[in-house]
């Protein structure tokens, strides 16, 4: 059984950072690229981030560029997203998803798997 588990969220000023953690299971992680998503309230999801499977290569959107940065352990089956100079606009529930592919997508239905999600707030 797969799982992907967010952790690390929560409540933070603006301009501060905080840094989250997927941990995936049931999945030989290697072999998967990885992403994170963001939902605000009352929008769609919207991708964050994306790096392939040995962590080479990344993308990110363009509203986190220069702020965020994504990476990930396979020793550790944990992907990473460092965010710093955290915004208003950044509150949103982040989702980590993983795609049976050696190279990320920015589209959310190419994922397999997902997580739970955690909730990140930034106060203005």
């Amino acid at each position: 059984q797969v799982q992907l588990v967010e952790s690390g969220g929560g409540l933070v000023q603006a301009g501060g950072s905080l840094r989250l953690s997927c941990a995936a299971s049931g999945l030989t992680f290697g072999s998967y690229a990885m992403a994170w998503f963001r939902q605000a309230p009352g929008k769609e999801r919207a991708f964050v981030a994306g790096i392939n499977w040995s962590g080479s290569s990344y993308h990110y959107g363009e509203s986190v560029k220069g702020r965020f940065t994504i990476s990930r352990d396979n020793a550790k089956n944990t992907m990473y997203l460092q965010m710093n100079s955290l915004k208003f606009e950044d509150t949103a529930v982040y989702y980590c998803a993983a795609l049976n592919a050696l190279g990320y997508s920015i589209q959310e239905y190419e994922y397999d798997y997902w997580g739970q999600g955690t909730q990140v707030t930034v106060s203005s």
